[in-house]
């Protein structure tokens, strides 16, 4: 067999089998057998590589700001209804305004991100956000990552245009949520968030990291056969090997309610997080008569969920310690379902939080996941209180090592005194180690465990004195995996300066201050030496910052760290220089619910160009970004006469707005009609 041939083979078996584990749950072969073949792909001549190889999943390449995408077909938005009476005042207008008979389709509403998939023979070529509808976000590479999304489609038609939504899997949300946990990070607010924010990395291998899933729902356009249902297109669109969302089909409005309720009692097996039930007209014909508003099409409805909330009694009080000495109370309570999960804690954030509930042991609370996701306790239910119940106050000393606590100056936190607690160090350790900061893969929290556990590693500069023979002895190692942490841990010591500033986790230097601070200094010994004036005159550094970088280094245990690092060969000097000053001397203020990213998200993308985000408005701000549901900040901006941006706008001056795309699909071809 030729070398063409193989690869055309290759590829034909993995697609196959990718189809069968990611689409259909079956697979035929084992995890070491699909990894065999995808390595003896990528061994075959790299100049043979076309961009639906399957090898191409993960690119090499940091993107630059997402370019703008003029859909084709434009990605309408759907109407809420949130009861029966307005569901069957939707079924009575259908009927009205529908002479002939006709049928509704019923699907979970996913609480992802919905995208726009463009393929042409066979091949996909381009993937977009939604944006608002009618221009969204060039993220093709980004999406080249999520497994489940087929990148070739055999006997495809000419060109072809379907509409998903992208996703993170419960089991992969708590997974992350539970690393930003031992990391001391704050943790996510829902799946949708997180894929939201994964899909727009610039890098695409951090998109990759997120194991983001796919699921599609629509036909926007095709070039091929004509379709007169909407379940033939989903049926039509699974059989291409698309992972499809489930349906149901009824003739009546009635039935409809009873599956939106089996589905509201039986979203908890789901494997993704669900908002909601849409409820559409099946025809295609009877759609295109419908037509729509200048919001939403007439023909469909979103069905939304009120929120559960449940009562449950509070049995403890614990409080933990994290990688910064912060301590968190957290309430136990009798297990209880709640939104489809068994719910047994939720966090309590501090003190005030507290008092400002009253909350007591043996009390009986409300509690309610927010964003469907973390359990909070909205209130007391004092009727149901024990009689000789006491307040809950925070301990005076630390629960882990007995060091007094202090409350912090500029907030509510108690933070543990003693640098050396216990607590602490395998949080510290998993910052360190983290991809923001070191950058060690292979070295996650399971791994540290056991090196803290077994006392080999009792600080950071310890993971450079391991070897292959002491890691291979460990739990679920072997040699193999044990090579390559120490590769890792080896590569690791060439970092930038900025990266090793990031790891050694001193108070409010994350990647943006530990950047501009290397960017600045240059040099370990010159950050050191530098005093106060010399580091607030550095954009972004204030006062306290300023304070907790020298209270950090006057410390003996950090000078001795610096020096055990040093002398482990990492590397103390930066190499950075700013590369994009946009933004330089220009600050933002970014107000309302933000939907295109997350607030600190926004806030790397200001800080890249040199901008500064800042948390109120003056006459110095230069420009205010505001999301939906802005309040004050919006009005003091329009009263100061500030320039205000919309999350558009604000995206157009990160990366100026690319011209409109030259494909409206003029070759005839049939249109979906779903939003």
């Amino acid at each position: 067999m030729d070398v063409q041939n193989e690869i055309n083979e290759l590829r034909r078996k993995i697609r196959h089998h990718s189809r069968l584990y990611y689409v259909y749950d079956k697979p035929e072969i084992s995890d070491y057998d699909f990894d065999m073949l995808m390595q003896r792909l990528e061994a075959l001549h790299p100049e043979l590589i076309t961009p639906d190889s399957p090898t191409q999943r993960v690119g090499d390449v940091t993107l630059p700001q997402f370019e703008q995408v003029r859909h084709q077909v434009p990605l309408e938005s759907l109407t809420d209804v949130f009861s029966y009476e307005e569901l069957f005042a939707f079924g009575k207008r259908m009927d009205e305004l529908i002479a002939e008979p006709h049928d509704y389709s019923v699907e979970p509403k996913i609480d992802g991100l919905s995208m726009s998939l463009e393929y042409e023979n066979g091949v996909f070529v381009r993937g977009a956000t939604r944006g608002d509808g009618q221009v969204g976000e060039n993220v093709t590479e980004n999406l080249r990552t999520v497994r489940s999304l087929p990148l070739h489609i055999e006997n495809a038609p000419e060109r072809l245009i379907v509409r998903g939504e992208v996703y993170m899997s419960k089991a992969v949300f708590e997974q992350l949520n539970a690393e930003r946990e031992i990391k001391g990070e704050q943790l996510l607010a829902n799946p949708r968030n997180a894929a939201a924010g994964s899909m727009r990395q610039l890098d695409p291998k951090v998109a990759a990291s997120r194991k983001l899933d796919i699921i599609c729902f629509n036909l926007q356009y095709t070039s091929g056969p004509a379709y007169k249902n909407h379940t033939e297109t989903l049926d039509a669109m699974r059989e291409m090997g698309f992972p499809v969302v489930s349906y149901s089909h009824f003739s009546n409005i009635q039935d409809c309610v009873k599956q939106i309720e089996w589905l509201g009692e039986n979203r908890d097996a789901l494997p993704y997080d669900m908002d909601g039930a849409v409820i559409k007209i099946n025809s295609l014909s009877q759609r295109e008569a419908l037509g729509s508003t200048a919001k939403a099409p007439r023909w469909a409805v979103a069905f939304k969920y009120p929120p559960e909330r449940k009562e449950s009694k509070v049995l403890d009080v614990v409080v933990q310690v994290g990688r910064t000495g912060v301590l968190t109370p957290k309430v136990i309570v009798e297990p209880i379902r709640l939104a489809g999960t068994t719910v047994s804690a939720a966090t309590l954030h501090n003190q005030d939080n507290i008092d400002r509930l009253d909350l007591r042991i043996g009390d009986t609370v409300v509690l309610q996941k927010a964003g469907e996701i973390i359990p909070e306790v909205l209130e007391v239910n004092k009727s149901k209180r024990p009689a000789n119940s006491v307040p809950f106050k925070m301990p005076e000393l630390c629960p882990e090592c007995g060091a007094p606590v202090v409350r912090d100056e500029d907030g509510a936190a108690l933070r543990c005194t003693n640098p050396e607690c216990p607590a602490q160090l395998l949080r510290n350790l998993t910052h360190f180690t983290s991809r923001e900061a070191m950058d060690i893969d292979g070295v996650g929290p399971a791994l540290l465990e056991q090196l803290v556990n077994a006392g080999l590693v009792r600080k950071a500069s310890d993971l450079y004195s391991l070897d292959v023979q002491t890691l291979a002895q460990l739990d679920r190692m072997g040699l193999k995996s044990a090579q390559n942490a120490v590769a890792a841990i080896d590569r690791s010591k060439q970092n930038d300066l900025s990266k090793l500033l990031c790891a050694l986790g001193i108070r409010q230097i994350g990647t943006k201050a530990a950047r501009v601070l290397a960017q600045r200094f240059g040099s370990m010994d010159a950050l050191m030496n530098a005093t106060v004036e010399e580091l607030t005159a550095v954009d972004d550094i204030g006062e306290i910052t300023a304070q907790f970088l020298q209270r950090w280094f006057a410390d003996g245990q950090s000078r001795d760290l610096i020096e055990s690092l040093k002398n482990a060969g990492v590397n103390m000097t930066s190499t950075e220089a700013p590369q994009d000053l946009r933004f330089a001397g220009k600050t933002f203020v970014l107000t309302g619910s933000l939907t295109r990213f997350t607030r600190d998200e926004a806030e790397a993308l200001i800080a890249d160009p040199g901008g500064k985000a800042a948390g109120s408005v003056s006459k110095k701000t230069s420009y205010v970004v505001a999301g939906e549901a802005a309040g004050s900040k919006l009005r003091k901006a329009q009263e100061l006469g500030v320039p205000v941006l919309t999350e558009d706008e604000f995206l157009a001056l990160l990366g100026g707005k690319a011209e409109d795309d030259p494909e409206n699909g003029e070759n005839g071809g049939q249109l979906g009609l779903f939003s």
